[in-house]
Parts: C-alpha cells; structure tokens; sequence
C-alpha cells in the first residue's frame, strides 16, 4: 500500500497558484484557502474546486449553492494563511460582494460560481461551478510548491 507521505510529497511537486474560495450562508461571509481547483469548460463556463469532507465550507456551499473562487496575488500571502487557519489571531477581512457573493478584495481574479454539480469523490467532494461573473486584475500570481509560498520569477528581457 502506498504511502500517505509519499502521495502527498508527490503531489506538493505540482506547483499551483493560490485561491480563497468564499461563500455566505445566513448573512455570514466565509473562506477557506485552497489549491485544488481548474477550468473545466468554455461553454457552458464551468470550473472545479475540490473540497475535503473535514471543511466546514462543504456544507456551506451546498447550503448556499454559490461560490466564489479568489484567485491571490503574490501580496496577499497573509489572506492565504489566515483562510488556510495559520494566523490565529481575529483579523477583519474586507470582501466585496458580486451576485450577492462575498469576494476577496484585490485578489487577481473573482470567479464567482453557481453550483452546476456534485460529485463525491474519496474524501473530498468536486464542485463543478457554472461561472457567472468575472473581476479580472493585473499583477503577480501567489504560487504553492513543495508546501511553500512564493511567486513567478519576473521575465528576463533578452
């Protein structure tokens, strides 16, 4: 049997830019950081994010059937640790709201999402978004690698 340490190490080799998905439920704004989630269609416009059975934003998303996915820039590393639960400390969040969703101000892009679909799958649970709105910002992507933090290298001009 494989390995839990192995698969994860593995998997940390694919490196990914950073999102917050955001949802409200009851009026309450809420997120959590993550890393799983791609383009799935043009047309219809549909992406993916994968959330673990363990998140309590799993059924927050079903019980608001929206979502948003924030896609961070490299200045907004402390938004990731705070949604990710590795700053403990209160601190206020300031989210706009597109379509009545609530979204990560100055993120490089807001993609907010009505759920299309739901599959389970092993310990988490896919959620295809059909993507409603769109927030597009110029800057430089957070990016995840080997369980670190960093940012694209600028472009070397030849």
């Amino acid at each position: 049997m494989m390995d839990d340490r192995l698969f994860r190490s593995t998997m940390g080799k694919f490196a990914t830019g950073v999102t917050v998905i955001t949802t409200e439920v009851d009026g309450k704004a809420h997120g959590m950081t993550a890393n799983a989630f791609m383009s799935v269609s043009l047309n219809p416009k549909l992406v993916l994010i994968s959330i673990g059975e363990k998140a309590r934003m799993l059924d927050r998303i079903h019980q608001s059937g929206t979502f948003a996915v924030n896609i961070l820039s490299a200045e907004q590393k402390e938004v990731s640790m705070l949604f990710a639960g590795q700053i403990k400390e209160e601190k206020k969040v300031e989210f706009e709201y597109i379509q009545g969703v609530p979204t990560v101000k100055g993120a490089l892009a807001n993609v907010v999402c009505k759920v299309h679909s739901s599959q389970v799958a092993g310990d988490h649970t896919l959620f295809i978004g059909e993507v409603q709105d769109i927030v597009l910002q110029d800057g430089t992507p957070l990016t995840f690698f080997e369980g670190k933090y960093g940012r694209l290298a600028e472009e070397q001009l030849i």
